[in-house]
C-alpha cells in the first residue's frame, strides 16, 4: 500500500488530493501567498537537440561555435550520453535575437569577400 500525504489548508480542513492552485480572476487567487508550499514550483523545461534544431534553424557547427563564444545557451549533459539545452534559455536568446533585428542592432553579413575565391575569381573590371 503506498502511504498518503494529506495536507491540510490554513483552516485545518485537508485538502482533495489532486487541488490545483485557482487561477487568475478566481475565487483565492487574490490570496494565495506568493511561495505556496502544497502546490509544487513549475519545472523547467529542456529540449534535445532535435526539438532545438525545430527552434532554431542553425547548423549544428554554428550552435556549437556560438556556444563556445558564449553567444548562444550553453547545452549541459543529464546522461554521459544525454545533452540538452534549457528552453527557457533558448527562447529567450530567439526574442533578444528577434528584438535586436527588428532594432536594426543585429549585425548583418555584407556576404563573402568574393575577391578571396580561389575557384572562379572575379575579374578586375578595370582590366577590361
Amino acid at each position: 500500500m503506498h502511504a498518503r500525504m494529506d495536507h491540510v489548508t490554513e483552516y485545518g480542513e485537508p485538502t482533495p488530493p489532486h487541488a490545483h492552485a485557482p487561477h487568475p480572476g478566481t475565487d483565492g487567487y487574490d490570496n494565495l501567498p506568493q511561495f505556496p508550499a502544497r502546490f509544487p514550483l513549475p519545472f523547467r523545461r529542456t529540449i534535445r537537440r532535435q526539438e532545438l534544431h525545430q527552434i532554431v534553424p542553425l547548423a549544428e557547427t554554428t550552435i556549437y561555435a556560438m556556444e563556445q563564444r558564449g553567444e548562444f545557451p550553453r547545452r549541459f549533459a543529464l546522461t554521459a550520453r544525454c545533452v540538452v539545452w534549457d528552453l527557457e534559455e533558448v527562447e529567450a536568446w530567439v526574442d533578444a535575437r528577434k528584438q535586436a533585428s527588428r532594432s536594426g542592432d543585429a549585425a548583418k553579413s555584407t556576404g563573402p569577400d568574393v575577391r578571396q575565391r580561389k575557384s572562379r575569381p572575379v575579374r578586375n573590371a578595370s582590366a577590361r
